[in-house]
């Protein structure tokens, strides 16, 4: 009997006691490093956890069983704003909801079977692991890669703090109190990536084939080379020390046709250069944009919008005087913050000068074509051939790109230039569970980095969470401190790390997780990395990754990411490179109906009662009450709201019975399906899923679904099938298990025997592909499914035949190990084996056994087949024509006919052409 919860707590207390999976260098062994993405450790696991560790378990069990030295760890990226927020809503501190969260998690983890090396588990929020955030970040300052610069940001003026895009509501307000943000200038620490941007950007070609094409499209767009040219134009009225105004474009060959120039509202010359006249207009406009999100600037979300400054620039090569706007859609991020505006040949231009009536310049054209501005209803964006541009006029564009460069250099108001979208990293956050940023502020000595002597600078638990402000400045006792180089009253930095620091190095630290003396032993490194298998979400494709190849780059460039040319990944060890492999898991979707589209299904009007709301659930309701719209009003229920909301009310659901049944049909049948998210309330809780069915029919069915690329729809029904799958396995080999006590001395097998042998050989080849190579472990399960349907029905007629049998059901225990480790274990034992089948060799392929001995082919006539032959494998084509000539059914078509070709492709089909 299929008894899973005995079966899955035994196997993982032997697993943990022998500590199966703790990985040690070993010289004469060639290592495997597969990991998953950490998880920020919130509370509980969910099904994306449970479908990207599945498969990287899968993958490190089979690699394990291959012969490999595999290192597969798991840690927590432990800091972050949400336990912050824990602090203020529970009034419990962030490092004891965190620790919980962790010891929670750990335990889901482990009852689902994940062969783990827990020794080396890592958790960022720990001094031991943030002592070595903060030792990379001073090496950092020391090479000049971390900076402190100014900075505009998100910042809401009740809570005192900078907010991310993302917490900044489509309705410009702060995410937690609702004030509308500012955007405030304020000094930040940043890493300079820019510097290793053109060696980023190039190495993707080192990934190529081996990460996702959509990755590395991502990351060379992120990245964003541009070629072009810088373009110098001079001020009308010089203003002090400025003489010029300087832009960088793609688009040097659309210099003529530009009939104005516009500035981010940032700019630091908008205030020179605005006219008394426009001071007014321009300071109002200034204000608008401080309190409007960035992104939204860049989106093309706003309407464009704009104020001339009153001043002029002059063309650098007609002369012209050019009027000078500021606007919305320039920001002080991206280039120099200035833009020359093309209208003729740039729509975000066309549209601004259509707004407020600026001039519009035919530069380019389509060969042979004329373009009339003044009918012009968008932007031509396209090459073509260059018009109204004095002696470059008839070039074709890609040609006057660089003609009119030289022109700019010769006159000295321009050059060639390389540009790119990526820019330096802002590390700063003024919040307090993060790591502390290693420095102080000396009056005499300036900004002065935390000795490593003095390493971790610890964060101080002594604190307030009142949501207002970083707690850390009030904490005086932390801030307040002396200059390690003349022993002054200083103040300590009240920033902590953005916490992609931290997850931007951890699968070094899991090399060596207990060194003192460096972040990671580099020996110790240069053993285990670089990762072979990586795995992880597509939404990690750009900051995460991106940053996790910058930081490699610089621990290489401290010397301490290094290999010698032996090394088999070295290509990857010299490009700083720490990721061979990436595969990225596609999500788990459920269904779930949004509030407005299961009222109009169920007829429902909101004007009507409540009652009749509740009659058409199943229930029984005549009281007339409040209308449904007030229902929803007072439980702050929207329409695009999932519809459970509703029922899962305690005053409606204490009304009806069965809603359940109704729920599910209504979702089934005009639901959407969507990412599973608890804003959704379409989750399945994995521990649910492991309560009712097991970890191992729900690795299975997580794993069998789809393949692992792509998303896929959770379906309870589908998850059932996969537990009586595992429960008829189990019953039918432990039904049959007397076989293994029997003697059964080799001899002749049946050709039921022998097609038997050939299946298990077959699906042991596939599996062993698709574990080893493909990684499509849907298909790998079905070819299991497939030889177990075989093997069910098989009834040995020799001794021969019940050594096939064994062999098949012990091979099939092996190949279902990685995916389902505890019913194998289980089943292995019953079949009177000693070890563990975690500890097999995976067993090699019996290519004699593969062989046919007979084969079907279809027959074609003129290429359409008209029968079937089952004839000896090794038939010879003369015997085979004679064998299909004489088929009744083939006689039907040749018979008095010229038959011109026999066609044979080997082991595959036939084909006659008859005349």
């Amino acid at each position: 009997m299929y008894k899973f919860k005995e079966i899955e707590n035994r196997w993982q207390e032997i697993w943990e006691k022998e500590k199966l999976f703790k990985a040690d260098i070993d010289e004469n062994k060639e290592k495997y490093y597969v990991l998953e993405m950490f998880p920020y450790p919130s509370g509980k696991i969910h099904m994306g956890h449970v479908r990207n560790y599945s498969i990287g378990d899968v993958v490190a069990r089979f690699k394990r069983m291959f012969g490999y030295n595999v290192i597969h760890p798991m840690g927590w990226d432990a800091f972050g704003l949400p336990a912050e927020n824990a602090a203020i809503n529970r009034g419990i501190h962030p490092k004891k909801w965190t620790l919980s969260n962790i010891k929670y998690m750990k335990n889901q983890l482990k009852r689902l079977g994940f062969s783990y090396d827990w020794d080396r588990e890592v958790a960022t929020c720990l001094p031991e692991y943030y002592r070595w955030n903060q030792w990379i970040f001073t090496k950092m300052l020391e090479k000049g890669i971390a900076y402190r610069a100014k900075t505009t940001v998100n910042w809401c003026p009740t809570c005192q703090t900078v907010l991310a895009n993302e917490q900044v509501e489509d309705d410009g307000g702060c995410w937690r109190c609702g004030t509308t943000v500012e955007q405030k200038e304020i000094d930040s620490w940043y890493l300079k990536i820019t510097d290793y941007a053109e060696e980023l950007l190039q190495d993707l070609e080192l990934l190529k084939g081996h990460w996702p094409d959509p990755v590395i499209e991502m990351q060379k767009n992120w990245i964003g080379k541009s070629i072009g040219a810088k373009v110098k134009f001079p001020l009308e009225e010089k203003i002090e020390d400025v003489e010029h105004i300087e832009v960088f474009t793609t688009r040097p060959d659309t210099l003529f046709g530009v009939t104005y120039l516009v500035l981010a509202p940032e700019h630091p010359l908008v205030e020179k250069l605005t006219k008394e006249e426009q001071r007014g207009k321009v300071k109002v406009f200034v204000e608008k944009m401080r309190k409007t999100e960035k992104r939204k600037r860049t989106t093309g979300e706003l309407e464009k919008e704009g104020v001339f400054t009153g001043s002029y620039v002059i063309h650098p090569l007609t002369n012209e005087k050019i009027p000078v706007y500021i606007a919305n859609f320039v920001l002080m991020d991206y280039g120099t913050g200035a833009v020359m505006s093309v209208p003729a040949h740039d729509q975000r231009d066309f549209e601004f000068a259509k707004k407020y009536n600026l001039p519009i310049k035919i530069v380019i054209t389509p060969e042979n074509e004329n373009i009339d501005a003044e009918k012009l209803e968008e932007a031509y964006e396209k090459p073509g051939v260059v018009v109204n541009s004095e002696k470059f006029t008839g070039m074709k564009s890609t040609d006057a790109k660089i003609a009119i460069t030289e022109e700019l250099e010769k006159k000295g108001l321009g050059e060639k230039a390389i540009q790119y979208r990526l820019r330096d990293w802002n590390i700063s956050r003024q919040r307090y569970w993060g790591t502390p940023i290693p420095v102080i502020y000396c009056e005499k000595c300036g900004i002065v980095p935390v000795p490593e002597t003095e390493l971790p600078v610890k964060l101080p638990e002594n604190v307030q969470f009142t949501g207002e402000g970083n707690p850390l400045e009030k904490v005086e006792e932390f801030v307040n401190t002396t200059c390690p180089k003349c022993g002054n009253s200083a103040r300590r930095e009240t920033d902590t790390m953005d916490t992609f620091f931290d997850s931007s190095w951890y699968f070094l630290r899991y090399c060596s997780p207990e060194c003192e003396t460096l972040p990671f032993k580099p020996e110790e490194a240069s053993y285990w990395m670089v990762v072979d298998q990586y795995i992880g979400g597509i939404e990690h494709a750009v900051l995460h990754l991106l940053y996790s190849r910058f930081f490699t780059k610089v621990l290489r460039d401290l010397g301490l990411f290094k290999a010698d040319e032996t090394h088999k990944q070295y290509k990857f060890f010299k490009a700083g490179e720490p990721f061979e492999n990436l595969l990225t898991q596609g999500m788990v979707c459920k269904r779930w109906i949004k509030v407005k589209t299961a009222l109009s299904v169920l007829g429902i009007k909101e004007e009507d009662d409540i009652s009749k709301l509740i009659n058409a659930l199943g229930g029984k309701s005549e009281n007339k009450g409040k209308t449904v719209k007030e229902f929803l009003s007072e439980n702050r229920i929207g329409n695009g709201d999932n519809f459970l909301l509703v029922i899962s009310n305690e005053e409606i659901a204490k009304q009806i019975e069965n809603w359940k049944e109704k729920l599910e049909e209504l979702v089934k049948t005009h639901g959407e399906l969507s990412k599973m998210s608890k804003s959704k309330l379409n989750t399945v809780s994995p521990e649910d899923m492991i309560n009712r069915y097991g970890a191992d029919a729900t690795r299975l069915y997580i794993l069998f679904a789809a393949p692992p690329e792509t998303e896929f729809e959770w379906k309870m029904e589908d998850i059932e099938g996969a537990f009586r799958f595992l429960k008829r396995v189990f019953n039918f080999v432990e039904e049959n298990a007397s076989i293994f006590r029997e003697d059964t001395p080799p001899s002749t097998l049946s050709k039921a025997g022998k097609e038997l042998r050939r299946k298990t050989h077959e699906t042991l080849k596939k599996v062993t592909e698709e574990f080893n190579e493909r990684f499509k472990f849907n298909t790998a399960i079905a070819a299991i499914m497939e030889l177990f349907n075989l093997i069910s029905r098989f009834k040995p007629e020799t001794g021969g035949d019940k050594a096939a049998l064994k062999e098949a059901i012990e091979l099939m225990i092996i190949m279902l190990s990685p995916v389902t480790p505890h019913i194998a274990e289980e089943m292995w034992k019953i079949t009177g084996h000693k070890t563990l089948v975690s500890t097999h060799r995976w067993p090699k392929v019996d290519e004699e056994a593969l062989i046919k001995e007979e084969i079907e082919l279809p027959v074609q006539i003129n290429g359409k087949v008209r029968e079937k032959v089952t004839v000896p494998a090794d038939i010879d084509e003369e015997k085979l024509k004679e064998v299909v000539l004489s088929l009744e059914k083939i006689k039907k078509y040749t018979e008095g006919k010229e038959i011109k070709k026999f066609i044979y492709v080997k082991g595959r089909l036939v084909n006659v052409v008859v005349k």
